[in-house]
Formats: C-alpha cells, sequence, structure tokens
C-alpha cells in the first residue's frame, strides 16, 4: 500500500508543478514547435520512470534495436495501466498513444497527453472511431509514432492469454505505408491490477519484434493483419514466460 500511496501523490505533484511548464512549453512551442515536441516527450518520460521506479518495477527488454528510426505503428498485448509507462518511456521518437475517451476527462494528465499527441478513442461511437484512426494516419504521415493496443482494452484473463486483436488497428500502418512493431509484455498486471490496490516489486519483460511492412506481406496476409499479429504477441509472450 506504501508503493501505491506514494505513487499517487508523486503523480498529483507532478501534475500540479507541471501547470508553469505548460505556459513554458507554450512559449517553446510558438517559435520551435520541434523543440517543444522533444522537450514535452521528454518530460513525459521522465515523468513515468519516476513512478517505475518508485513501484519497484524491474524491467527486462529486447529487442530496443529493432525499432526502425522512421514513424512506425505499435501494437502490443494489455494487462495493465503500467503498458503505458513502461513502453512510452523508451519511445526513442515522438509517439502518440491510443487512449480510451474517458482519459480526456483527467484534468492536467489530458492537456500533457494532448501534447505528446495522444488520440483518445471512442468506442462506443463508430464515426468518432474512424475519425480517430484517420488522425493516427495524419500524424505518422507527419512523422510521429502512433501505438495502439488492439485488444482493444485491458486483459483480465489468465497470463499468457489474449483478446481477440481488432483489424481496425491495423488500418493505420496500411493506410500511412509505415512498419508495425509488436511489443510483447509479460507479467505486467503482476505490478498491480492483480493485487489492486497493492503495487508490488515486480519483474517484467518487454520484447519488440522486428518491423513488419504490410506491403512485404502477401495478399491474404494484409486481408488479415490481426490474427497474424496476433499470434506473433502470442508466439513470443509465451517464449518469455520462463523468464518473469
Amino acid at each position: 500500500m506504501i508503493r501505491f500511496i506514494c505513487i499517487v501523490i508523486y503523480l498529483v505533484v507532478y501534475l500540479i508543478l507541471s501547470i508553469p511548464v505548460f505556459f513554458v512549453e507554450w512559449l517553446i512551442g510558438k517559435k520551435n514547435r520541434q523543440m517543444r515536441d522533444l522537450s514535452s516527450l521528454r518530460i513525459v518520460q521522465w515523468g513515468f520512470k519516476c513512478i517505475l521506479k518508485i513501484a519497484g518495477v524491474d524491467a527486462t527488454v529486447i529487442g530496443l534495436e529493432n525499432i526502425p528510426d522512421e514513424p512506425v505503428l505499435f501494437v502490443g498485448n494489455h494487462r495493465s495501466y503500467f503498458d503505458i509507462l513502461l513502453t512510452y518511456s523508451r519511445c526513442p521518437r515522438l509517439t502518440g498513444y491510443v487512449a480510451k475517451k474517458e482519459m480526456e476527462k483527467i484534468p492536467l494528465l489530458s492537456t500533457w497527453m494532448k501534447y505528446v499527441y495522444c488520440l483518445f478513442l471512442d468506442r462506443e461511437d463508430p464515426k468518432q472511431g474512424m475519425k480517430t484512426i484517420l488522425q493516427a494516419i495524419d500524424y505518422v504521415k507527419s512523422g510521429i509514432s502512433i501505438c495502439i493496443f488492439p485488444e482493444g482494452t485491458r486483459n483480465t484473463g489468465e497470463e499468457l492469454s489474449l483478446l481477440p486483436f481488432k483489424e481496425g488497428s491495423f488500418k493505420i500502418a496500411e493506410k500511412a505505408g509505415c512498419a508495425i512493431v509488436p511489443i510483447s509484455l509479460n507479467n505486467t498486471a503482476q505490478i498491480f491490477e492483480a493485487h489492486f490496490p497493492f503495487v508490488r516489486k515486480t519483474h517484467v519483460v518487454v520484447e519488440y519484434g522486428k518491423p513488419v511492412y504490410p506491403k512485404d506481406l502477401d495478399k491474404e496476409t494484409r486481408k488479415h493483419l490481426a490474427p497474424y499479429f496476433e499470434a506473433i504477441i502470442k508466439e513470443t509472450i509465451e517464449k518469455n514466460a520462463d523468464m518473469v
């Protein structure tokens, strides 16, 4: 419980102290948008790294060298809120995450999310969902990577299980012509969700797979990218299960 309380206190203090930083970042953006984007990225990454340290997360990270120096679509399995902290803190370039619409209602946090090009997906409104996907495509074309969890929600099932991947998530890469980098996460629910409200020191494994360009796949596979990447991530988390 002590770790949970410390994280809550840290997050509240971080967000309050960041209020004047918003103004500074706004001024930087008026002069140099690229500089503002980079500084916002580093500020958020620093905050996430601090939370992971407070939580006592020990991460084995594999395959960072597989991330190409270009905008990509990251797709990963999703079992914990900490999945976002673990992966975002390692993004080598500006990356927007696709989050659920409800996150937009959280004061200050949603402001930072918008600063780093996160998108809010309304899962109940297909029309608005399509607008979000189109915006993500535009971001990738402008040089910003996107990360999405194709399961559509956190998987609360057994470890090593996956919810069916949604095909719509992969339209971003198809239309933007970018590579897809699979992210496989093991044991992340043990940080918090498996024993809410306690945060426990946990060893997790994060593996970045080799980038896959949809245009290089055969026609039939391109029609069914969701099961293709679901199989890749399933195989990887099963391979890494003994490492946790």
